[in-house]
């Protein structure tokens, strides 16, 4: 019998089936399902480094839901199915190995750094990167062109992100974080940078950020 992952409810089955359709068209390689206690964690890479001079930053996309108690698993995956007990999803039977995986955001020690950002400008911000990524793509780039283009439009420090990489805008937007008007908060472990949205939580590492100040939503007096 192939791999299953028992689910708390069909909705939850459901819910992690979308996250993973969202996640298949945005993501670098995988989703990992980290599973204890009745909480699996959904996670993707939607940007990371390739090679040692790869300046790609390391952002992640984060669901948590309730799954069965009893189930434990650690695995990467390309895909997830539905089978006929709709609170039951089918896992292939090879898992992957990809290197952004073996860097994993810590579980604990997170904490305020003061700063929310509105969700309507973690939305703007995401649509100006998609459209400077397909300005700057020119017919007939290569895929290494392409790769070092996107590190440079999503890796490069948004003064309107409380100045994290651009890419946590196109990482909500990809995986329908964003959803009406939310102020994220942001959150700090280390070389990790949390944004909590209601829908899920965007998670980027790199230098210890300092100096936050609060972010003013747009329009804001």
């Amino acid at each position: 019998m192939p791999p299953r992952l028992v689910l708390a409810d069909a909705d939850t089955a459901r819910d992690v089936t979308t996250f993973v359709g969202r996640a298949s068209h945005a993501a670098d390689e995988g989703i990992r399902l980290q599973a204890d206690g009745g909480v699996l964690a959904v996670t993707t890479a939607v940007l990371a480094p390739h090679g040692l001079f790869d300046q790609t930053p390391t952002i992640l996309g984060m669901r948590i839901v309730r799954a069965d108690p009893e189930l434990q698993c650690d695995v990467v995956v390309g895909s997830v199915a539905a089978t006929p007990d709709a609170h039951v999803l089918e896992l292939p039977e090879t898992g992957l190995a990809p290197s952004w995986a073996g860097v994993a955001p810590p579980r604990g020690g997170w904490e305020t750094t003061g700063v929310t950002l509105a969700a309507s400008v973690i939305a703007q911000r995401a649509q100006w990167g998609i459209s400077a990524v397909a300005r700057g793509a020119t017919p007939g780039a290569g895929e290494e062109a392409v790769r070092a283009l996107r590190a440079a439009v999503w890796g490069e420090p948004d003064a309107d992100l409380a100045d994290l990489p651009r890419g946590v805008a196109f990482a909500a937007h990809a995986l329908g974080f964003i959803s009406g008007e939310e102020q994220v908060p942001v959150v700090r472990s280390g070389r990790w940078t949390r944004l909590a949205f209601r829908r899920g939580h965007v998670l980027a590492r790199g230098p210890v950020m300092t100096g936050l100040t609060q972010v003013r939503a747009t329009g804001q007096a």
